[in-house]
């Protein structure tokens, strides 16, 4: 029987019979060579809010395509800049690396909001990210965040902005037991460290806030001036996500993060196959405890 659309209570119209997307028609088994099988990252955007990437790198292998930077105006205000591809500290070349490691053929946006001693104020690094939603990128690594409970609200939206547009945030979680922003937020693919060195094994955690764990100790990765380092942190591990992420991109474009987030639980080292434990409590906004 037809139905006129008219009929139907509102944001119905996407599920009428000749609307519906058969996303899975044809998948017998999601398994990594499904995922990600033969794709190198060609097509996909990453932007990288950071420090700034070096583009002379040899780690960024010529990958690097638009650079900016996010400066605060007289007003007070932050603005968006062109960028001459250089990193202040050497945080974003290591993230491009690792990601680049991943998904060789991925453009690199560099988005630098932070100087050189690592630091940035909270207004920069959202508009930066604002900026990044804003231009389309596929993908973007956050191995930053905000401890501020005043951009909680900011972040949130922003957030949000890119879960709709599409747009995958691979935010390291802190590097201590606090609450920081955006990772804590449901619809950001949050990445804390595991100590195996192999890029390619990673984890699922069915209890949030962090639900994903990457290589994040003692990582080799590229640095300042060409060099390179030996370094730990939720920073190195969220880009392993990002990369594989993009690589999963490359290969089925389109999909949404929620997509995205179950192909990664379904062929995570421990693939999403039991039951989750109670509910453990956070520190959250305004530093109240919430079971999540």
């Amino acid at each position: 029987m037809a139905i006129d659309p008219e009929d139907l209570p509102a944001w119905s119209e996407a599920f009428l019979a000749a609307d519906r997307l058969a996303r899975t028609a044809g998948i017998s088994r999601v398994d990594r060579e499904w995922a990600w099988g033969g794709a190198t990252g060609k097509g996909v955007r990453v932007a990288i809010v950071d420090s700034g990437v070096e583009g002379s790198h040899p780690a960024v292998r010529g990958r690097l395509g638009e650079s900016v930077a996010v400066r605060i105006d007289k007003n007070g205000d932050p603005e968006v800049v062109k960028d001459n591809g250089q990193d202040l500290y050497g945080h974003a070349t290591a993230c491009a690396g690792i990601i680049l490691g991943l998904a060789p053929e991925a453009e690199i946006v560099s988005v630098r909001v932070l100087n050189e001693e690592l630091k940035g104020k909270g207004a920069a690094f959202a508009r930066g990210l604002e900026w990044a939603i804003e231009q389309g990128v596929q993908v973007a690594n956050l191995s930053l965040s905000s401890k501020s409970d005043a951009m909680y609200g900011l972040f949130h939206e922003l957030a949000d902005e890119a879960y709709f547009h599409n747009v995958a945030l691979i935010s390291a979680a802190n590097n201590i037991a606090e609450a920081s922003y955006p990772s804590l937020f449901s619809s950001v693919f949050s990445v804390a460290a595991h100590a195996e060195p192999d890029p390619w094994r990673f984890y699922y955690n069915p209890n949030p806030p962090v639900e994903f764990g990457a290589w994040g100790v003692d990582v080799p990765m590229a640095w300042k001036d060409g060099s390179d380092v030996v370094a730990t942190g939720n920073s190195f591990a969220a880009p392993h996500i990002a990369g594989l992420v993009a690589l999963i991109i490359s290969k089925h474009p389109g999909l949404t993060p929620f997509e995205l987030k179950a192909i990664l639980a379904a062929v995570a080292d421990n693939p999403r196959t039991s039951v989750p434990a109670a509910p453990s409590a956070v520190r959250t906004k305004k530093g109240k405890k919430k079971g999540r």
